[in-house]
């Protein structure tokens, strides 16, 4: 998997202060994308083991929230497969940090069980992230009020009580 970039102390993508990881790689090609080059699988630099590290060494400090995931599109099969190993050692040296991940698919369509975007790794991947924004872009819905989404049939759910729940529980803060 290639990665598009890194922002460190961003707060804009979830709450507090954050590292959010931008992953190379989207198929949904959303009209009006805000970074159309990520769609590219190839766009980027390698996310080996020294961004990595880079990464988990940036959640030490305790202003830092937690991480974000971005895209492209974290979702896509080939980015859950290098993600997934990535976010178990987030949660095992950070276990206090939250994790959200930003998704142009819709959860309780194409992530669970029998949908396009399910596979061997996605219900582990989803049972680690706390926050899920999901839902494509559509330039037509879009609104710069909106808290954490571009356009307003996106939605900010709460994972773990979304899984706890076994129905869809939006986050309110």
């Amino acid at each position: 998997m290639n990665y598009a970039g890194i922002k460190y102390c961003d707060i804009a993508n979830g709450l507090g202060c954050r590292t959010v990881l931008f992953v190379s790689g989207c198929r949904n090609a959303c009209k009006g994308c805000f970074q159309p080059q990520t769609w590219d699988f190839s766009y980027g630099e390698p996310f080996d083991e020294k961004v990595q590290k880079e990464i988990l060494d940036s959640l030490e400090p305790a202003y830092i929230a937690g991480l974000t995931l971005l895209g492209g599109e974290p979702f896509e099969e080939e980015n859950q497969e290098t993600l997934l190993p990535f976010l178990r050692r987030v949660r095992k040296e950070h276990p206090d940090k939250n994790i959200w991940a930003f998704t142009g698919y819709i959860y309780d369509r194409d992530l669970t069980e029998g949908g396009r975007k399910f596979t061997k790794d996605t219900k582990e991947m989803l049972s680690l992230i706390d926050i899920l924004v999901d839902g494509p872009f559509m330039e037509e819905k879009k609104d710069i009020t909106l808290k954490f989404r571009g356009s307003s049939n996106q939605r900010v759910i709460d994972l773990k009580k979304t899984l706890e729940e076994g129905k869809i529980v939006l986050f309110m803060e």
